[in-house]
């Protein structure tokens, strides 16, 4: 899927540079109140809330976390409990991550280096997991594939036809605006770093330049005031979001909405389920620095705690196993099928699912291994998608469910929180649902791992996911005796109701209940989940 999580250009300053350039954004232009009619007070989060909120405890700290951190001072205590394999179904994971090397899956019965399939598995040197992509990374979206494949007898060949014009012609406007906007922003970067010969000057040193009206320099201050008026700290880091969104539209026209473009490189037909089988390879990594999504949900779950190091995982004692299978566009259904597959059968109990798109060609070959799992007492969690979108109605992929008789018992569609209690606390991207959303979890604005030794705050649901995957992996390994079922009816049972409304998808117009917009009607809560596995083992 392209927009695996909330890419830059779809952050608020980039939201304001559309709107700027003639866009529209939804914007609230009175305060909406909370259910006690008292106005909602919003206060930044210090360096340290804001790189740990969704472990915070909603009572304690006002932020609507997942009381992790209660979790482990008052329940946990120190008990590793009993280690669980979690897979991470995703784009590439650096392995070699300092706050990763430690908890990584390796396949106790592959020799490394070999080439043989010592395990007969069916996967050669599957030494931490298995890369189904092989070299690729670009990849076309689903929609662009069906249009081009020009066979109108595909189910909704035709709505796939006009999205993909609508869709690319969007794009091109988008391409065309960042475009003239990296050129403005860059120029102005240039002119004063020249006058104040160093590039990290100062918010305040632009301030105090007095510069001749309509000269380069005036221009140049201008554009700097704008970016600082709008959120930047400086105009380098206006550049650099900017020249994000540039990339991000590049990337749609030439290769998401091309129909001519063909990504694929493992040597196999993606519409043959058992065509060449064991394709792809053992090499788990990015494939470039900029694919640094799969390592960002890894560190969600598993970012080894209390290290010292940048960022702490839900789960204290899981080893992720990695899965390539997500590349930059949409993931064929025939990769994620067989990724889940693998996941079960090589022993995971949890796999995580942060990808989904809105047409797919053979969703039966998902679902067939969605039930797979759940068969085989494994928890699916997947992420509730970033189109703002009611997804009883609007399609999703994948989902356990044909006209809502669900075909799996532990599968999770995790919707996503902002760090701010109140109307705005459903992030803005989030889908919901009463029927096909089970439950909320911190997802907009999450500090984790990236490629590299670095960290960095992304957002989507595909960060809500990752840590409901750490809170079943949390539950799981201090109670193994619990089935996988029972698993999700406790993270689902013991969250938080939040009883008020809340604005949903982003639009100041459209408030409704909090319970309406997931089957739980809950917030997820590790605290809670701890305390009823506690007493449902028993």
């Amino acid at each position: 899927m392209k927009i695996i999580y909330k890419p830059i250009l779809l952050s608020a300053f980039a939201a304001l540079v559309l709107s700027s350039c003639g866009g529209s954004v939804p914007v609230l232009s009175t305060p909406i109140e909370n259910i006690d009619n008292t106005p909602i007070k919003e206060s930044a989060l210090t360096e340290a809330e804001a790189q740990n909120w969704g472990h915070l405890d909603l009572v304690k700290d006002t932020i609507p976390g997942m009381s992790v951190d209660k979790a482990y001072a008052e329940v946990i205590k120190g008990n590793k409990g009993q280690q669980i394999i979690v897979a991470v179904i995703d784009s590439g994971i650096d392995i070699t991550h300092e706050d990763l090397d430690g908890v990584i899956w390796t396949n106790p019965k592959e020799i490394a280096g070999n080439g043989i399939d010592d395990d007969n598995n069916g996967y050669v040197d599957d030494i931490h997991g298995w890369n189904f992509l092989g070299d690729a990374y670009d990849e076309q979206l689903e929609m662009t594939r069906i249009a081009a494949s020009g066979d109108s007898s595909i189910p909704r060949y035709a709505e796939a036809v006009a999205q993909l014009e609508k869709d690319y012609q969007q794009a091109l406007s988008n391409k065309q605006r960042y475009d003239q906007i990296y050129t403005n922003v860059s120029s102005a970067h240039k002119v004063l770093t020249a006058h104040f010969k160093k590039a990290d000057y100062t918010a305040e040193e632009v301030n105090a330049i007095t510069a001749e009206e309509g000269s380069e320099l005036a221009t140049a201050v201008s554009t700097a005031k704008f970016m600082y008026a709008n959120g930047m700290k400086s105009v380098a880091e206006a550049e650099e979001q900017i020249k994000g969104g540039v990339e991000y539209f590049t990337d749609q026209l030439n290769a998401n909405l091309n129909k001519d473009f063909n990504g694929r490189k493992t040597g196999d037909n993606p519409n043959d389920f058992n065509d060449k089988p064991g394709y792809g390879n053992g090499n788990v990594m990015p494939i470039k620095k900029s694919e640094s999504h799969g390592t960002h949900v890894a560190g969600i779950i598993a970012a080894e705690r209390n290290n010292g190091l940048g960022a702490n995982g839900v789960a204290n004692n899981v080893k992720i196993m990695s899965i390539r299978a997500v590349p930059n566009g949409d993931e064929y259904d025939k990769d994620v099928a067989k990724a889940i597959r693998y996941a079960v059968d090589n022993g995971a109990k949890i796999i995580n699912g942060s990808f989904g798109k809105s047409f797919s060609t053979n969703p039966e070959w998902v679902r067939d291994a969605i039930k797979y799992a759940s068969d085989n007492n494994v928890i699916f969690v997947h992420a509730a998608g970033n189109s703002s979108e009611n997804v009883d109605i609007a399609p999703n992929f994948p989902d356990d469910n044909v006209d809502y008789v669900e075909i799996s018992n532990t599968y999770i569609r995790v919707g996503a929180l902002a760090p701010s209690y109140g109307t705005k606390m459903v992030a803005g991207f989030s889908n919901y649902g009463k029927k096909n959303v089970d439950v909320f979890a911190p997802g907009a604005k999450i500090y984790s791992t990236t490629p590299e030794n670095e960290y960095k705050t992304m957002g989507g649901t595909s960060m809500a996911a990752p840590a409901v995957a750490g809170v079943a992996a949390l539950v799981w390994s201090q109670y193994p005796k619990l089935t996988a079922s029972q698993v999700k009816q406790i993270i689902m049972d013991s969250g938080l109701a939040i009883p008020s409304k809340v604005v949903v998808g982003g639009d100041a117009s459209n408030v409704q209940p909090f319970s309406d917009l997931s089957k739980s009607a809950k917030i997820v809560n590790a605290y809670n989940a701890l305390i009823m596995a506690s007493q449902i083992s028993k």
